[in-house]
C-alpha cells in the first residue's frame, strides 16, 4: 500500500500539471470517507466525487478523479477496511481530466477492470479528451486497458449490479450508473448522473464531436424520467451530497429532475450565446 502510494504521488505532478490553472482548490482539498447509503461510502475530495461500493466479492469504485488525488482517494478506501486489490471494477463518468486524471494510477494501485461508455474509450486510451473546448486540450494519462460498455449493461459483483445509461453530451460517452438499494426495507433507485454542463463544450462546429447539441438534448431528456431516489453526481456540490449524507436527507425524489432542467436552462442559454457568436 504505501509503495502504492509513494509511486503515485511521485508521478502525478507529470499527469496534471497542465490541468492546474483551472483547478479549484476543492477539487484536491481532502476528506475523510463518509457514509452515504446501502453499501455506497464517499471517498473522493470536498470537491471530486469518487464512490467506493463495497460487496463480499470485493468493490467497485466509479471515478478516480485527479492524479494528484489518488494517494487520499487510497487512504479513505483502506479506512473503510478495503485493500486496493479488492477493488475490482472501475466505472468511469466521462473522459475529462478531473474525473479521469487518476485513472491510470488508480488501475495500476487495484489491479480493476476500468469500464466507460464505448465513445469515451478512445480518449481513454490515448489520454486525449473527446470533442472541442472554449480552454483547449487537457491530456491525462493514458488507460490503455480501458473497455467500453453499451446502453443498459449490466455491471454485477457480490450481489450488487450496476446498470450503464447513455447520457452523451458532455462527452460523446458520457455514461450515468444506476443501482438499488433497501433502507429498512425500502427500495431506493441510486442514479450516479454523468455531467449534463456545458462547462465550456462547443456547441457549434465542433469538429470532434459534430452532434454534440443533439446528444445533449437526449440525454435531458433521458435523465429526467429516470427513476431516482438518491442522486450521486460526479461534483458532489450539484446535489449538496456531503450535506445531505451528514444531514441524513440523502433520499431526495425530484433532485435529478430539477439538476437536469436546470441544466437544460443553462445549456439554452449558452447555445444562443454561442450561436450569436458564431453567425
Amino acid at each position: 500500500m504505501l509503495a502504492a502510494l509513494a509511486t503515485i504521488t511521485a508521478a502525478a505532478p507529470a499527469a496534471t500539471a497542465a490541468a492546474a490553472p483551472l483547478d479549484p482548490p476543492e477539487w484536491t482539498r481532502p476528506i475523510p470517507p463518509v457514509r452515504l447509503i446501502g453499501p455506497i461510502d464517499y471517498v473522493g475530495t470536498e470537491g471530486l466525487a469518487a464512490y467506493l461500493i463495497r460487496t463480499p466479492a470485493g468493490a467497485i469504485l466509479i471515478d478516480a478523479t485527479m492524479a494528484q488525488n489518488v494517494p487520499a482517494i487510497l487512504r479513505n478506501i483502506a479506512a473503510l477496511g478495503v485493500t486496493p486489490r479488492e477493488v475490482k471494477y472501475i466505472l468511469v463518468t466521462h473522459a475529462h481530466f478531473d474525473h479521469v486524471g487518476g485513472l491510470a494510477a488508480m488501475q495500476r494501485a487495484t489491479g480493476a477492470r476500468v469500464l466507460a461508455g464505448a465513445a469515451d474509450v478512445p480518449a481513454l486510451r490515448t489520454g486525449i479528451p473527446p470533442g472541442e473546448t472554449n480552454y483547449g486540450v487537457i491530456r491525462f494519462a493514458p488507460v490503455p486497458m480501458a473497455r467500453g460498455v453499451r446502453d443498459g449493461q449490466a455491471v454485477k459483483l457480490g450481489g450488487v449490479t450496476l446498470r450503464a445509461v447513455a447520457t452523451p453530451g458532455h462527452t460523446p460517452g458520457c455514461t450515468s450508473w444506476t443501482m438499488r438499494v433497501t433502507q429498512a426495507t425500502r427500495p431506493l433507485d441510486v442514479v450516479f448522473p454523468c455531467s449534463v454542463s456545458v462547462a465550456g463544450n462547443r456547441l457549434f462546429a465542433n469538429r470532434r464531436y459534430p452532434d454534440i447539441a443533439a446528444d445533449y438534448r437526449t440525454s435531458f431528456a433521458r435523465l429526467a424520467r429516470l427513476p431516482a431516489d438518491v442522486v450521486l453526481p460526479a461534483h458532489p456540490d450539484l446535489a449538496d451530497v456531503l450535506t445531505r449524507a451528514r444531514a441524513g436527507t440523502l433520499v431526495a425524489p425530484g433532485l435529478l429532475r430539477d439538476m437536469v432542467l436546470r441544466a437544460r436552462d443553462d445549456f439554452d442559454r449558452e447555445w444562443m450565446k454561442q450561436g450569436r457568436i458564431a453567425k
